[in-house]
């Protein structure tokens, strides 16, 4: 009757010698498993998000995502807004006429939408549909305006990639990881 267990001088067969060392082998593979399984519900409890008071508007969100378009969209601070009648985000500097005319905008999807609420104000809404996050009226904000217009990374659009190739080649580093449970780094009013 064979036995499993050898006396001190017997030789492993070959046979049982592979077997033991492909079982080794599997605990190997299943404790890698876990622990990079470990790691990514780490990462998931991040996600990518740009700092409004790093971004420079450099428009690599528009055509670094991995989407498109982008997951990065402008978002609108209505609490700093001034509500202007000549909104720098808006129309393009040194436009001759300020009305709805796409020659006189700085978006080239037209994106914001201008709503006037009584005289001398006018409401600036963002359709997130056909924004590309290419940051051109946020640098018109920025530049004249109150900053009230800043780009964030949507996370009903976005991967949540590892590596994100916008990130990569963000020139001032404002793509960083932030608790999912608090995914948006808002602008605020200072005071």
């Amino acid at each position: 009757m064979p036995s499993d267990r050898r006396s001190r001088g017997e030789r492993m067969s070959r046979r049982e010698f592979l077997r033991r060392l492909g079982g080794a082998g599997a605990l190997l593979g299943i404790g890698a498993a876990a622990a990079a399984a470990r790691r990514r519900a780490g990462m998931d409890n991040t996600v990518w998000q740009i700092d409004p008071d790093v971004c420079v508007q450099c428009g690599n969100c528009e055509i670094n995502c991995v989407l498109a378009p982008s997951a990065v969209k402008c978002v609108h601070a209505y609490a700093i807004c001034g509500y202007c009648d000549l909104c720098s985000g808006y129309f393009r500097p040194g436009a001759p006429e300020l009305d709805t005319g796409a020659e006189y905008q700085v978006c080239p999807t037209g994106a914001i939408k201008r709503s006037f609420v009584e005289d001398p104000f006018y409401e600036y809404t963002i359709d997130e549909e056909l924004c590309t996050g290419c940051g051109k009226c946020v640098a018109g904000c920025a530049a004249f305006g109150n900053g009230s217009l800043f780009l964030q990374v949507r996370h009903d659009r976005c991967l949540n990639c590892n590596d994100c190739s916008i990130a990569a080649e963000c020139p001032s580093g404002a793509f960083r990881r932030v608790p999912a449970s608090r995914p948006y780094l808002l602008k605020v009013v200072e005071a």
